[in-house]
């Protein structure tokens, strides 16, 4: 799992602004900004076809307690 200041390291070198961003939505900007899918917490019935998607484990993890 990335932690906080990790998750603004890479909101740096992508240029996003994390100001009033929730994990989530901050993480589903950096995966817009590496040029992939915003799909971050939104795996459908714990399967993810992203097997090399660096935010994987936690999404996995938080996609069953948005659900």
């Amino acid at each position: 799992m990335l932690a906080q200041k990790e998750l603004l390291k890479l909101a740096r070198k992508f240029q996003v602004s994390a100001s009033g961003l929730s994990k989530l939505e901050l993480i589903r900007k950096l995966q817009l900004a590496e040029g992939n899918f915003d799909c971050y917490a939104r795996a459908s019935g714990g399967t993810c076809d992203q097997p090399a998607c660096l935010w994987r484990e936690d999404c996995l993890q938080d996609s069953l307690a948005c659900a």
